[in-house]
């Protein structure tokens, strides 16, 4: 019995150690670095205090060694999904069109996206294109990526994180 709680306890503290150890990198990577301490200084006395523990215990199993290493592929896992939730962000969008369509460009305005649109040619320098750049809340992604294809199945999207963001207009729908 003494061993199964020990497993438990190693289990379910590892996985919050690590889903803090997640949250804390994106929050430095954002460039919050007193959340990031404070998170990190968190992280540590609780991963030192269980590490502890699982070391200066008389068992022997391999089952410690097992539950250590669950609770980490288990934090990891829980931290990546908390982050998606819970760390607000925006994504840069560029689009490159097959061609030039003023419907998309409106359509995607319609749809409460704020769009800026540069006229690009092609690889073969005849197709005339549109570039288009929009600055979203990252959770409208999937939507926005659902309805570029519905106006164009060959649409080039590059899509990167963007850490800050000065003037210019959201649209809000």
């Amino acid at each position: 019995m003494e061993l199964f709680l020990l497993c438990l306890k190693v289990f379910c503290v590892r996985i919050i150690d690590v889903s803090m150890g997640t949250c804390r990198t994106i929050v430095t990577v954002k460039g919050k670095k007193f959340y990031a301490s404070l998170i990190g200084f968190i992280e540590v006395f609780v991963w030192f205090v269980i590490v502890k523990e699982a070391l200066n215990t008389d068992e022997t199993s391999i089952l410690i060694a097992i539950s250590y290493a669950g609770g980490f592929a288990t934090g990891t896992y829980i931290g990546g999904w908390l982050s998606s939730k819970l760390i607000k962000g925006n994504f840069g969008v560029q689009v490159i069109t097959s061609k030039k369509d003023d419907a998309m460009v409106d359509c995607l305005r319609n749809n409460g996206y704020a769009v800026s649109v540069i006229n690009v040619e092609g690889q073969d320098k005849t197709n005339e294109k549109y570039m288009l750049f929009l600055e979203i809340d990252k959770k409208k992604f999937k939507s926005l990526k659902k309805l570029i294809k519905t106006l164009d199945e060959k649409a080039f999207i590059v899509v990167n994180e963007t850490r800050e963001v000065e003037n210019g207009y959201f649209m809000e729908k």
